[in-house]
């Protein structure tokens, strides 16, 4: 393994000064104490009074000492005479002469503070540290160093040469490597290991490798798509290799492992000794398998929605089709009803005088035309959806026989349905009498029941894949071994491991863990504010209270645009006459030197691979996909990092999402120490929105929306830009959904040294359950909301009096759900906050439009009240 790992930065600040240490850093490390003086006054003459303090101060800062003292700083040197009285530092030139007086000295300062050589005991220590480290995470060796140098430093350890500790740290690596490709490749047994080995051949009907095969996933959403995707987990599945056998070893780890598999070629892996090529094609099938299975029900998810927007369609043209006879109708039955209305007919003589204008028979026709055309205001196109039975009809065996759902509490009446359609779905049976019914909602009622009061096989069938993605959605009904569509209460804190963190999450989270003293904060909160707001309404010009409408509401006046001063114009003028006109492969270049952001690009494999020129080639790389030229361009053969082969190489190898995150941190964290940076902001509050995006290829995780996509598919890019114009995260979003589903794993899952906490977003990122998961995890959501003046405020005093609020206040909350729940929430907030389930898949399963669950009533209730702080505090401000 490599031991050349070393950045240049790593090589020059090892065990030597890069520049002036700073105030701090003098005060920490180079300050002598009375007991310092004391021991330095036993040297004689000022040379070596000074010179054993600089070693002091050296060994403490550097962790070594120096041989040279001219490469002490100046600072450093004045800084310690100072404290010695010494006021010619020029003696210093005779410090050393004799060899032996700094030998003596180094000895003398070991044995009295207690500094140790790198030997038995400490080398086996840092050693099993170091084991430890490479074992369950897959951190860089660059970072192994630093770590490495910072615990011998922490334990006075004599820092050892650079290149012992680089040879240990690749020593060290390699053996862990070893350990889990040998655990890897003892999991299968003979047999699977010749069917894995086949994974290198061609397959029956392609050039391709079966490996290359199943690397490939969906790209259409249609029927014989979803078999296909379900087709290809079932390879992977039958390999009969379980997650279960992995519980020993470290997640991190096998990630990074089947990574290189998906990534490099399948004659690398042949070229492989047997121990890796069997760990390498074990960690691929058991990641692949997961992920081909989360690819065909997200081809599911996306055909059943196709169904129900091909399903609308159908219903509006038949809409404008029969709109003509619908007219006519209406107007003939006015027709009829107004003579109900004239009072000078005679009751008796109604009918006969409606049946004059129009014969009985010729009204019955229109009567029933009538309720044949019209639909109801909530009609949902089920009709429509009937006649897609064809198309179900195509895939639905797929998905009964192979996929095994499970299902919380709420889902339990869509399971029943699931495992019946199972049994019985393969009959030429045209009635499902028998079939459970809790699924048929009333809609659905009149199109599965016939009027013979039979159950049809069309319209059951498609209520349930209705009802089947309803609960998908929701995770009432999840899949068992999927990442996407799992269980998302399986993954919170649970059992002895949450009673073991309960407290440290309580504290952490900064709430007490008795409900009723954070519903009684919460309720002196509010009503102090109410309070405030009220006293100070009348003197607020740009808030009105309206009550011309049938509800009263708040009226608030729009902020007036801002005219740009004429020194504005000029100053904008002037500093951008100062930017010289750069072209962008020298800024790429300029920006690394000044940040060294290329560092963070590391080899997909477990080799710490590093060539001449690296960043010159990661820099042409990302240029390639930012402006989407491709390589053609940048292709320099006389350049030996711009060779062609050199960036294929590069692209393949290096630029990978997590080091993409990785170098944007690290950007980030720079433009965060900059001053103007800082006068702009702290990094405590940012803004996120969505940009929408066209997707010219076809992919599963693009979605419709005709507003923004027109006929086309897209995609939403949710950016994260912080109040020091840093962009610190962002999220691809298939299609539109909704913002608010998002919003918070952006401030969870960013790895910048930024901690934002408050966020701005618009209105379609707002919701209560949002506000209650901001305010449990403590953060201040601030949405701009479209319409705040015609918001809900709540109380939680119903008695109160707010004076002029008081017509607005008259949502009522209810603690009682909060106190029923707040444990749980606690929980939820904690697991949210040690990443043990994403949020967006958290808020989804949380979100239950027709049975919210008692912890997401009680999560909206505490959102309420937070939302209606946040609006007082907005219409006060």
């Amino acid at each position: 393994m490599p031991v050349d790992f070393l950045t240049t930065e790593q090589v020059e600040s090892y065990g030597r000064f890069t520049g002036e240490p700073d105030e701090l850093q003098l005060a920490r490390y180079f300050h002598l104490d009375e007991a310092d003086k004391e021991f330095i006054g036993k040297s004689r003459g000022d040379h070596n009074r000074l010179g054993i303090a600089l070693q002091i101060g050296c060994v403490r800062f550097l962790g070594t000492f120096l041989t040279d003292m001219n490469h002490i700083p100046s600072g450093v040197r004045h800084f310690t005479a100072r404290q010695l009285g010494i006021r010619d530092i020029t003696v210093l030139a005779e410090y050393g002469q004799r060899e032996n007086t700094r030998r003596e000295h180094a000895a003398l300062i070991r044995q009295h503070y207690q500094y140790r050589e790198f030997a038995w005991p400490w080398t086996f220590r840092l050693t099993r540290l170091l084991y430890t480290r490479s074992w369950i995470s897959n951190e860089r060796p660059g970072l192994l160093f630093d770590l490495a140098t910072g615990w011998l430093m922490q334990h006075r350890i004599i820092l050892p040469g650079a290149t012992t500790l680089t040879r240990l740290i690749s020593e060290v690596r390699e053996k862990a490597t070893l350990r889990l490709w040998n655990k890897l490749a003892l999991i299968p047994s003979a047999e699977q290991r010749s069917q894995l080995e086949m994974l290198l051949g061609p397959t029956d009907c392609s050039r391709l490798s079966l490996l290359e095969s199943l690397k490939k996933g969906p790209v259409t959403i249609s029927g014989p798509a979803f078999n296909e995707a379900i087709e290809r987990w079932k390879t992977l599945n039958d390999f009969g290799l379980h997650a279960e056998n992995l519980s020993t070893l470290p997640a991190v780890r096998l990630k990074n492992l089947a990574r290189y598999a998906g990534m490099t070629s399948v004659f690398n892996i042949a070229r492989m000794s047997p121990q890796k090529r069997m760990a390498v094609l074990v960690a691929f099938v058991l990641a692949w398998e997961t992920l081909a299975l989360d690819d065909a029900l997200d081809v599911l998810d996306a055909m059943l929605a196709v169904i129900i927007r091909d399903a609308r369609k159908i219903g509006q043209k038949k809409r404008l089709r029969s709109l003509k006879d619908l007219d006519k109708s209406a107007l003939a039955l006015a027709s009829a009803c107004s003579y109900l209305l004239k009072e000078e007919t005679p009751d008796e003589s109604i009918r006969a005088e409606v049946f004059s204008y129009i014969p009985r028979q010729k009204l019955a026709e229109i009567i029933t035309l009538v309720r044949e055309i019209a639909r109801p205001s909530d009609d949902n196109f089920h009709d429509e959806m009937v006649e897609q039975y064809g198309r179900v009809r195509r895939f639905l065996p797929h998905l009964l026989n192979t996929v095994k759902f499970s299902s919380a509490p709420a889902g339990v009446t869509t399971l029943n349905a699931c495992d019946y359609l199972s049994r019985e779905f393969s009959s030429r049976r045209q009635f499902f009498d028998d079939a459970p019914t809790e699924i048929i909602s009333q809609s659905w009622k009149r199109l599965v029941i016939n009027k013979e009061k039979h159950i049809t096989r069309r319209g059951y069938t498609l209520c349930f894949l209705s009802k089947l993605q309803d609960s998908l959605r929701r995770r009432d009904v999840y899949v068992t071994g999927s990442n996407r569509w799992g269980d998302p209460r399986a993954r919170l804190l649970q059992g002895a491991d949450w009673q073991a963190n309960r407290i440290k999450v309580y504290r952490s989270l900064g709430h007490p863990t008795d409900p009723q003293e954070a519903i009684k904060s919460l309720g002196h909160q509010l009503d102090s504010r109410y309070r405030q707001v009220a006293a100070r309404l009348g003197e607020n010009e740009a808030v009105e209270l309206d009550v011309s409408g049938p509800k009263p509401r708040l009226t608030i006046s729009p902020l007036a645009s801002l005219d740009e001063p004429d020194s504005l114009k000029r100053l904008s003028k002037m500093i951008s006459d100062l930017l010289p006109p750069v072209d962008l492969t020298e800024l790429l270049l300029e920006i690394n030197a000044h940040t060294g952001f290329a560092d963070e690009f590391f080899h997909a494999s477990e080799a710490s691979a590093r060539v001449d020129d690296l960043p010159v080639s990661i820099s042409a790389v990302l240029m390639a996909e930012a402006c989407n030229i491709g390589l053609e361009p940048l292709i320099r053969s006389n350049v030996p990092a711009l060779t062609r082969h050199r960036l294929n190489w590069t692209k393949a190898n290096y630029l990978r999402a997590e080091t993409i995150t990785s170098a944007n941190a690290r950007l980030v964290d720079f433009q965060a120490t900059l001053p103007l940076a800082q006068i702009w902001g702290g990094g405590e509050v940012a803004s996120a929105d969505g940009m929408r995006f066209v997707t010219p290829v076809r992919t599963i995780n693009a979605g419709p929306n005709r507003k923004y996509f027109g006929n086309n598919r897209g995609i939403t890019w949710y950016n994260f830009v912080s109040d020091q114009y840093s962009g610190f995260h962002g999220i691809v979003i298939p299609g539109t959904l909704r913002d608010s589903i998002f919003v918070l794993e952006g401030l969870l899952e960013q790895e910048t040294g930024l901690n934002p906490t408050e966020i701005m977003t618009d209105t379609a990122g707002a919701s209560d359950l949002v506000f209650g998961l901001f305010w449990l995890l403590g953060y201040q959501f601030s949405p701009r909301l479209a319409d705040a003046g015609a918001s809900v405020f709540w109380r939680m005093d119903h008695d109160a009096d707010y004076g002029v609020l008081n017509d607005i206040a008259r949502g009522q909350s209810d603690p009682r759900k909060i106190v029923l729940q707040w444990d749980e929430m606690i929980r939820t907030a904690g697991s949210l906050k040690l990443g043990k389930v994403q949020a967006s898949v958290l808020v989804r399963s949380l979100l239950k439009s027709e049975r919210p669950s008692g912890l997401t009533q009680a999560i909206i209730e505490v959102g309420r009240i937070n939302k209606t702080l946040y609006l007082l505090n907005y219409i006060d401000d």
